[in-house]
């Protein structure tokens, strides 16, 4: 495994940094604000900003440490900043979390501890699986996703590109989620949502239409 570069200070950072040493991975280094260069990040130093991507290409995989609540555009810059550089993101699986052999998952990936992949599920690109989130088999996760803490996306879902799944959410067997849309915490999607906008409850409603 090549070393990586970790691109994006902050929490979420903190938890791809202990995923990706419980994996195996060293990291060179964290690109973040000017501001930061020189700081830690655990034990793991700024060494530089985003204009320094092109400079690792060679040297490191990257891994977008950018968290994603409310807006996945930065990790979407970023992401496409790499891949315009030449650089190869690296998918990263926690020594706890389990991805089925018959899973599929995409480059930039992160899936944190005791996060579960099951059979024949198809995860995209720079998508965050957070801590015990559960993929159930033949589910899809569309590219720029966050599937948050403790999350369940039951067999044959369908999520869109750019969601947001809540903590604690639940996604009934067979649904389809549309692009573009944010699940609040602990809701229940019971049905097929495709109208983009904030979705909240038991069962989820749309709370706040996208403008």
């Amino acid at each position: 495994m090549k070393p990586l570069i970790l691109v994006g200070g902050g929490g979420h950072c903190k938890s791809v940094i202990e995923a990706a040493e419980s994996a195996g991975y060293s990291i060179l280094g964290v690109l973040d604000l000017p501001e930061e260069v020189g700081k830690e990040i655990l034990s793991t130093k700024v060494i530089g900003t985003d204009d320094d991507i092109p400079a690792y290409v060679d040297k490191a995989e990257f891994v977008i440490t950018v968290g994603f609540i409310k807006n996945p555009v930065v990790r979407i810059k970023l992401y496409n900043r790499i891949k315009e550089a030449g650089g190869k993101l690296a998918t990263v699986i926690a020594s706890t979390a389990h991805v089925s052999k018959y899973a599929t998952l995409g480059e930039g990936t992160v899936v944190l501890h005791h996060a579960f992949v099951n059979a024949d599920a198809k995860v995209g690109c720079n998508v965050i699986l957070n801590n015990f989130v559960n993929i159930e088999h033949d589910a899809v996760i569309g590219d720029q996703c966050h599937i948050s803490t403790g999350a369940m996306v039951n067999g044959e879902c369908k999520v869109g590109e750019r969601c947001f799944i809540g903590s604690q959410s639940v996604l009934a067997n067979c649904i389809t989620v549309g692009d573009d849309i944010i699940v609040g915490a602990g809701s229940v999607v019971r049905k097929s949502i495709s109208e983009k906008g904030i979705y909240a409850g038991n069962p989820a409603i749309l709370k706040i239409k996208a403008k």
